[in-house]
């Protein structure tokens, strides 16, 4: 049984979802899933208590949305540029995560609430992209969240996109956590002139991280002591994440982040960029998604 409240948080409709014992928060604006907590338990999804929820602004918590590329468009590769066609300086993270989307679908069947969300108007492109791409955003909650992202190019060229899920997970405290699955992947350090890296052991973190990993596996995962739990990312449709905290000085250059909030949270973005961009042939569909679970650690 599942129980839906529509919320308003400043200036942002949202959706308050409950099903059984988890809860999840996401905002009409940009489809974002705002916060998902299972219980008592400590959330899973970071809310971040000075996110601001203002019509036509990012929002720095959650899992915003980043389509149809992914970060700076002038860092991303040639083909992903070409898309665009506009002299106006591109927005970072590119052009659905500030746009209203539509509920298609909310469907209670069995042990499973599945939503299906999607972007009315993208028939003619965006602005400053015109192409014809049809673009569905599923969640799925079970004993897990699960959340995808369907791209169908409904164009008769093909189209280079590159995208993430930029998830924000509530940690303990980020200096006491580790990622496993990384150990031995080659990663772009964006804070050390984009060198490529060989990772040695476990990722531990001790200062602003912001790291592009290339050929991932589908399962990472973060361990967190304080917290006695794993969370379980299992991702698809992905070959890249990009892994990101801001640590000290970085925060403080955000406004929208407490001075302490970085100790709080860690991105691990299930994502398709550098290399693992897609390019959709006319007719073609590319799905990305990611599962999020939570699991006691062994003793």
């Amino acid at each position: 049984m599942h129980h839906i409240e529509s919320v308003t948080l400043d200036e942002l409709e949202c959706w308050h979802f409950q099903h059984g014992q988890a809860q999840l928060l996401v905002a009409k604006q940009g489809a974002q899933v705002l916060s998902y907590q299972v219980g008592d338990e400590p959330p899973i999804i970071w809310l971040n208590e000075k996110a601001q929820f203002k019509q036509g602004h990012g929002i720095r918590t959650g899992v915003p949305v980043c389509w149809p590329w992914f970060g700076n468009l002038a860092l991303n590769p040639q083909s992903v540029q070409a898309m665009r066609h506009s002299d106006e300086p591109a927005t970072a993270h590119g052009l659905v995560r500030t746009r209203e989307w539509e509920v298609l679908e909310i469907d209670d069947a069995g042990e499973a609430l599945h939503i299906a969300l999607g972007l009315p108007h993208i028939e003619g492109g965006l602005p400053g992209w015109p192409h014809d791409v049809a673009l569905t955003l599923n969640i799925r909650l079970d004993s897990q969240l699960h959340i995808s992202l369907t791209s169908h190019n409904r164009s008769s060229i093909p189209v280079s996109i590159s995208q993430a899920l930029h998830s924000y997970f509530a940690v303990s405290d980020v200096r006491k956590v580790e990622v496993k699955g990384v150990d031995g992947l080659t990663y772009i350090d964006t804070l050390d002139d984009w060198k490529r890296v060989a990772q040695a052991g476990d990722l531990t973190f001790s200062s602003e991280t912001d790291r592009i990993y290339l050929d991932t596996p589908q399962q990472l995962s973060i361990v967190d002591p304080d917290w006695s739990r794993t969370l379980e990312l299992t991702s698809r449709g992905s070959r890249s994440a990009v892994i990101w905290n801001p640590w000290i000085d970085k925060t403080a250059t955000l406004g929208d982040m407490a001075a302490d909030g970085w100790q709080r949270m860690l991105c691990i973005e299930t994502a398709n960029v550098m290399d693992d961009i897609i390019t959709l042939e006319p007719g073609a569909s590319h799905t990305l998604s990611v599962s999020i679970g939570s699991e006691r650690l062994k003793t």
